[in-house]
């Protein structure tokens, strides 16, 4: 994906759902965390509130979004408050999410492999500063003049500071021919993206890289000798208690009837209900909300000094420690006096997911959509700060917006386009339309006359003009995207 839409499959493409009502099997908690469950379910808010903007309930924002499938999970504490699933696993099956729904973790599957590496890293089997080419024996990573002698490390893999290629994954469709990890790095049929390579020397700044993640799955099973999900269910998953997650693909020996079904953003099911991922390191974890709240209570006790089932202490708190920006080992941080976040967030075809834990106050949330439109995340996650009175978390941006005259309108319409990504803009009802990809229409709301913000793109953006005054473009995310027609 190139810059822009990487913006955009997190956090806009809909789907079409039927929502459905909760499940009888639910589990039922103490009044105290029934009320609790209710006000977050009633209290989802934006990055962004308006003069007009109320609190969401989260039935309304799952149809507004059209999500078909969530589940939630809250850690409070350091103990899992309650789970709950809403809409369906498989609309046409009329199978109904659970706190047992398993879902495609995608990315996140990046923090429990990071996990993995650093055990072995923790056991003196690997060193996070030694060039990868001392570990990897079936294949080697080809080192060019881009890379300029500098060796890529286990460290700057799992930080995505190495310079490397390959954002994300689209995955393989059930049936088809799968690529071994050598193909998939090399970009040989029948792998499906290009190869993993340097654009720039390591080190040189954090650019999210999947492929380099790839890499390390490459390493553990070169120097283990085993299976890559076979040393994570072994080493990782099952110590934790995350007995219900798998890295396995297909998720062999899964019952079928936990598997939620991924919907694309024209409304229909992904061919053959979800994508495989042989990047089992960097999207292939199968997992629900409540084995990722215990992933991440084993973390915030590690850090703390009280429990090692997989890394001591210290070996957490490496994890945890930033290489360059917000970038850890696998997981993202966010740091002030009053809070410690961890996180990170995911996106496969058809899925999309986000975590988040608090290791100085105990805190978290997991939350996990079968669904492309990841705008649900932040809201929920927002809802919970709110109820849960977290530190630091949700702070939405206040703004106070106007109506724009149709005239004016009507002269932003036409087709921008940037590095190949089109965006066209269309006047419909008296309001300003967008559309990032084909059949997506998005609102614009103006607090000036030039200056805009979309809801689903995150991000405050402004018209520009040339010297008569003739619109040439908009501004995103420090970007000129040029007016075409």
């Amino acid at each position: 994906m190139k810059r822009i839409t990487l913006y955009l499959y997190t956090s806009l493409l809909p789907v079409l759902i039927i929502i459905g009502c909760q499940p009888k099997t639910q589990t039922t908690y103490s009044s105290e965390t029934e009320a609790k469950i209710k006000l977050v379910e009633n209290s989802l808010g934006d990055w962004v509130r308006t003069q007009y903007d109320t609190t969401w309930d989260l039935q309304e924002r799952m149809k507004h979004h059209k999500v078909t499938g969530v589940s939630i999970a809250v850690v409070h504490n350091h103990k899992i408050d309650w789970a709950r699933g809403y809409g369906w696993a498989d609309a046409s099956e009329k199978r109904p999410v659970t706190e047992k729904t398993l879902f495609q973790a995608a990315s996140i599957s990046k923090s429990l492999n990071g996990v993995g590496v650093l055990k072995l890293v923790q056991e003196g089997k690997l060193d996070l500063h030694t060039d990868i080419n001392e570990y990897l024996a079936s294949w080697k990573f080809p080192y060019d003049t881009v890379s300029n002698g500098k060796p890529i490390t286990l460290e700057a893999l799992l930080s995505h500071t190495a310079g490397l290629t390959i954002h994300g994954f689209p995955g393989y469709a059930r049936g088809d021919t799968l690529p071994s990890v050598q193909q998939i790095l090399d970009g040989q049929p029948p792998a499906n993206t290009e190869a993993v390579r340097s654009f720039a020397e390591s080190g040189t700044g954090p650019v999210y890289s999947g492929g380099g993640t790839t890499i390390t799955q490459l390493v553990v099973t070169d120097v283990t000798g085993q299976a890559y999900d076979e040393y994570m269910q072994k080493n990782v998953l099952d110590p934790m208690g995350m007995k219900s997650s798998s890295y396995k693909q297909p998720p062999a020996g899964t019952d079928s009837t936990l598997l939620a079904t991924g919907y694309k953003p024209d409304g229909t099911p992904v061919k053959g209900k979800y994508h495989i991922y042989p990047e089992q390191a960097a999207a292939g974890l199968w997992t629900n909300s409540t084995d990722l709240c215990k992933y991440i209570i084993e973390t915030m006790l590690s850090y703390n000094g009280k429990s090692e089932k997989v890394l001591t202490p210290e070996f957490t708190r490496l994890r945890l420690d930033t290489v360059m920006g917000d970038a850890g080992l696998g997981v993202f941080i966010g740091r002030n006096d009053s809070s410690f976040y961890f996180s990170h967030s995911g996106g496969n075809e058809g899925f999309t997911c986000y975590y988040i834990g608090d290791v100085i106050n105990g805190n978290g949330a997991v939350i996990m959509t079968n669904s492309d439109n990841g705008s649900l995340l932040s809201e929920v996650a927002n809802s919970v700060a709110t109820v849960y009175g977290w530190k630091d978390y949700y702070q939405p941006v206040h703004k106070t917006v106007i109506d724009i005259e149709e005239t004016l309108l009507q002269k932003y319409s036409g087709k921008y386009e940037i590095e190949g990504e089109v965006f066209n803009m269309k006047v419909e009802g008296g309001k300003l339309l967008i559309s990032p990809a084909p059949g997506i229409w998005i609102t614009a709301h103006f607090t000036s006359e030039t200056d805009f913000f979309v809801r689903e793109l995150r991000r405050d953006l402004k018209f520009v003009t040339d010297e008569k005054g003739k619109i040439t473009g908009f501004i995103f995310n420090g970007m000129t995207v040029r007016k075409v027609e």
